[in-house]
């Protein structure tokens, strides 16, 4: 078993490449966990990055009470259009921005199926800013950026290319429908 370090955290890696509990980002070596500990549903977290390995993801944090919103609509139906070419919509609900997914996670869940039929994963709630910002906002912040890799707000899009690598993020204002923003994943899909 080789052994890796990770944000600061150890992970074993079998001689296959496979890492347990961590996805390997090709090209720069990256590697970092899973982007939670349980489902919306209370059990052990299916979000396993590594298990998205070779499919285009595209990460968003997202909240019930903002203003954008409307946008679960448009990632829903990105999720449909592109999801037998490889894409996978990750939503990450977060109360880091003005209170407005203070909800347990179950009350989200249920919100998010019940107000817009959303099909594609949603992990439990993760801190995406600051200094205590899930492990996977830190990568993309050192991968893309401060204006890239940083929400800002809620429903920021942060799309991450088959091998693992960071290739763009979106702010809020970005539509999911922004023909810049479908040209950009579209690209990803193809690579």
């Amino acid at each position: 078993m080789a052994q890796y370090r990770a944000f600061h955290v150890s992970v074993e890696c079998d001689e296959a490449g496979d890492l347990q509990g961590a996805w390997v980002c090709a090209r720069r070596r990256v590697r970092y966990r899973a982007l939670c500990r349980h489902d919306l549903h209370g059990g052990e977290c299916p979000h396993r990055l590594h298990a998205y390995k070779g499919k285009t993801l595209v990460v968003v944090n997202t909240a019930s009470l903002c203003g954008f919103t409307y946008q679960y609509d448009g990632l829903q139906k990105l999720y449909d259009d592109y999801k037998d070419q490889g894409l996978v919509v990750l939503g990450v609900p977060s109360n880091d921005f003005g209170n407005q997914e203070s909800g347990t996670n179950s009350e989200v869940k249920e919100f998010c199926e019940s107000t817009f039929s959303i099909t594609f994963p949603l992990t439990e709630k993760n801190v995406v800013k600051g200094k205590d910002a899930h492990p996977f906002f830190k990568w993309s912040k050192k991968e893309l950026g401060f204006i890239g890799g940083v929400p800002r707000w809620n429903f920021h899009k942060i799309i991450i290319g088959k091998d693992g690598n960071a290739i763009a993020g979106y702010t809020a204002l970005t539509r999911p429908s922004s023909k810049k923003f479908i040209s950009e994943i579209e690209k990803a899909l193809q690579l």
